[in-house]
């Protein structure tokens, strides 16, 4: 497994990530058996960048990766702050921010979280920017290392961006959401902000593998929130209807030249980016992290390809896309 430098951090992190969404059961129930496993593998592999949040199973994400971090101090764990309704409902002040991350340390079994993230909080709270003198003030105090943000749309990135203390940014950026190629990505680099891509495989319609009458669990958040009922709609199927999805993934395929799987393809599209240093996939079964990794050994896509995903994206996709981008 290479290793990319995270930003402003310094800390190197494995370009396969892997996201623990999945362990907080947002897509579908996993138990704690299947949980360690995945966890198993993804050291055994040398994935040791892990992106989690409080609110992932209302902690259990954080509690299944402390019984690995207490073996493994090198793992990196970056944790998200500013969901959880139970502390914030929709009030964000100094208090509730050492609440919630105190929560996830304690958790996570530390002194110190690796690095905070600002949960795709509101852009108004972004803009005031008080709460990111309150991260100052939590990292003067020694409760976190590093702070950065996940945000939703390539605006709330630059946003961000104009603090000199955010050290990463977490957007979703994939063949089906390529804007922040050219609007973010260049200022993310030129700033030193370590870049964790989100949503690689959009929701799992870049494995492939779905057709239209695909089932998900009622737990799912692909069956919940298909057409953004419960939160942003970006962050499932990155805003395509699903239906369509399937319909340019198949176009997709047709052009993938490479031979390899697409879910590798669109994997290695994103590492071919250089101020991207990690891609938090997730995964609900073992044996995906070996596709995810396989990814990271393949070579630069051919100039030809790249071009030709970025016509299909302008021309098809982004059409289709729903809410802000």
């Amino acid at each position: 497994m290479q290793h990319r430098r995270l930003g402003k951090t310094g800390y190197q992190v494995s370009e396969i990530g892997l996201g623990c969404w999945q362990l907080g059961g947002s897509f579908g129930d996993i138990d704690d058996k299947t949980a360690d496993t995945i966890l198993d593998k993804a050291l055994a592999l040398g994935v040791d960048f892990w992106d989690t949040a409080d609110v992932y199973g209302m902690g259990q994400s954080e509690s299944r990766i402390a019984k690995r971090l207490k073996l493994h101090p090198e793992i990196k764990v970056a944790t998200k702050l500013g969901r959880n309704g139970t502390i914030f409902n929709g009030t964000y002040t100094r208090e509730k921010v050492k609440e919630s991350l105190a929560g996830s340390a304690r958790r996570l079994g530390v002194e110190t979280i690796d690095l905070a993230q600002l949960h795709c909080v509101p852009t108004q709270v972004l803009e005031d920017g008080e709460i990111f003198t309150w991260l100052d003030d939590l990292q003067k105090d020694g409760l976190i290392r590093f702070y950065g943000a996940s945000v939703e749309t390539v605006e709330q990135g630059l946003l961000c961006i104009k603090n000199p203390n955010i050290t990463t940014l977490q957007i979703i950026f994939n063949l089906f959401r390529q804007d922040a190629a050219t609007k973010l990505l260049p200022q993310a680099q030129a700033a030193d902000v370590g870049i964790i891509v989100r949503l690689p495989l959009a929701s799992g319609l870049l494995s492939g593998k779905f057709g239209k009458t695909t089932q998900f669990a009622a737990e799912d958040h692909r069956n919940f929130n298909r057409n953004g009922e419960k939160f942003n709609v970006g962050e499932t199927f990155s805003g395509i209807p699903f239906e369509t999805g399937v319909d340019l993934v198949k176009e997709l395929e047709g052009l993938n030249s490479t031979g390899w799987p697409l879910s590798q393809m669109a994997l290695r599209w994103l590492l071919d980016h250089p101020a991207v240093s990690s891609i938090i996939a997730g995964v609900s079964k073992p044996h995906q992290l070996d596709d995810n990794v396989a990814a990271a050994a393949r070579p630069a896509l051919p100039a030809a390809l790249n071009a030709s995903l970025a016509r299909f994206y302008a021309e098809k996709v982004r059409p289709t896309v729903r809410g802000s981008i």
